[in-house]
């Protein structure tokens, strides 16, 4: 049959990305406690197109995503992307998907268990030719050429704050708000989805649960008036915690609903001990 696809274009128009979106597709991916969670994943894959291809197979890039679905945990996912590339015939290959994650979590005081959700990011590049070091040429004396890639987890973790300052001010009580702390870091070694929210949570003023009874929620809202946070704080608090963590590269925002202003509240830092 004849491939279109795969026919000469003669306009000279070199194309970035090329590829499908916005693809929903059931996923399974590492849970520390569980071993493994399925959720459902929204799903963009692209590679890059030469000015002389006048298409790409757009059936491809879902088959290989079938593949990996059922494990397409972050040691995988970049070896995803390169047989995406590879066969696909491409020079870069990205990829983004999105999914909620799923953590059972007890309330505070009584126990009562629910689930809460926390809303999960994988996005990748891969390219090849990034000459590898000189010990590890070849005895022919080639210097072998590795696929260069960027990798980074996104994580979105909902939570409550309580202003210090109508704290400070007032002669009882003090607004509060729901808001998320999102974290963006690049992935140079293995770690668990389940630390890292973990982490975010307990720099704010109280962590959200989905059950409370009556001694849970006094037992919150006290909390939250004992830890006082502007955004500000909570950007610096989870900050020192990811570099505690010794990621590498990350970036940390926070936003809430200020439940006494017709605005947002809104803060956002970087960390990068090494170029990406």
């Amino acid at each position: 049959m004849i491939d279109i696809q795969n026919e000469q274009d003669t306009r000279e128009v070199p194309l970035q990305k090329v590829g499908v979106k916005n693809v929903r597709y059931p996923v399974q991916v590492l849970d520390k406690e569980k071993k493994t969670q399925t959720t459902s994943a929204t799903v963009n894959l692209f590679v890059n197109l030469p000015h002389n291809y006048k298409g790409t197979h757009m059936s491809r890039f879902i088959q290989i995503f079938h593949n990996y679905h059922k494990d397409i945990s972050m040691q995988n996912f970049l070896e995803m992307l390169e047989e995406i590339r590879t066969k696909l015939d491409a020079q870069r290959a990205f990829g983004r998907i999105t999914f909620p994650y799923f953590i059972e979590k007890k309330a505070p005081v009584t126990g009562s268990e629910g689930m809460m959700e926390y809303i999960c990011t994988y996005e990748g590049e891969v390219s090849p030719c990034a000459p590898a070091t000189a010990s590890a040429t070849h005895s022919s004396g080639d210097t072998p050429q590795r696929p260069d890639h960027k990798f980074f987890i996104s994580i979105k973790v909902p939570l409550a704050t309580l202003c210090p300052c109508s704290k400070a001010i007032s002669e009882y009580g003090a607004h509060n708000q729901r808001g998320f702390v999102k974290v963006k870091i690049l992935y140079t070694n293995f770690f668990w989805i389940e630390d890292v929210i973990s982490m975010i949570e307990s720099c704010a003023s109280t962590p959200l649960y989905s059950v409370l009874k009556r001694q849970d929620e006094k037992f919150v809202t006290e909390h939250a008036y004992d830890n006082p946070r502007f955004v500000e704080d909570v950007v610096r608090e989870v900050y020192l915690g990811l570099k505690k963590m010794n990621f590498q590269w990350f970036t940390v925002e926070a936003e809430t609903e200020e439940s006494i202003h017709a605005h947002n509240a809104y803060a956002f830092a970087e960390f990068s001990a090494t170029d990406i």
